[in-house]
């Protein structure tokens, strides 16, 4: 009984992918050009929204966000790496501000991976960096999975997670 669950659920999910990806035909709303650190974003189960910040000029970071979820808001930045570039994503919750070790920040990071884009045709990208124009699709990969086995949901009552893939859902004054 549990693995036809299972593959109901991941045949959910490929349902899902393939709307968010354009591989099936549904009409989607179009927003207007708005720069990345301006967008806003809904998940294809409008369970959470991602907002963008500005990074204020931060030598490291290229991307500020949060994600809130229900009552919790989650903090996000990105950082490139060296070598072979790739926009790597951070969320913590209720992280300390200031000067922090390794570890507590470790402690606090509740999801990391790389951010992917897609447009309107498919063609899968990377984050941009600030002052580009916010893409139609993103991709936190494995988010929902690090999200459901975090102390965020060990200490809060989420009724609803939010699956891997936003879409573009405004800009921000």
């Amino acid at each position: 009984m549990k693995i036809g669950k299972v593959l109901v659920r991941r045949g959910l999910r490929a349902a899902h992918f393939a709307v968010a990806f354009g591989l099936a035909a549904v009409p989607s709303l179009a927003v207007a050009a708005c720069p990345i650190e301006l967008s806003t974003y809904r998940d294809v189960e409008n369970a959470g929204s991602l907002e963008f910040r500005p990074t204020g000029g931060n030598a490291t970071v290229t991307n500020s966000f949060r994600l809130i979820v229900g009552e919790v808001v989650l903090d996000g930045v990105v950082m490139w790496s060296d070598g072979v570039g790739r926009p790597n994503g951070m969320l913590g919750y209720k992280c300390p501000v200031g000067d922090v070790t390794g570890s507590e920040l470790e402690a606090c990071t509740v999801w990391q991976g790389v951010i992917y884009t897609s447009d309107a045709s498919g063609t899968i990208g990377l984050l941009p960096d600030e002052g580009k124009d916010a893409p139609q699709k993103l991709v936190l990969s494995d988010l929902e999975h690090s999200l459901r086995f975090s102390p965020v949901s060990a200490v809060t009552s989420l009724a609803k997670l939010p699956w891997d893939v936003f879409v573009l859902s405004g800009c921000q004054e």
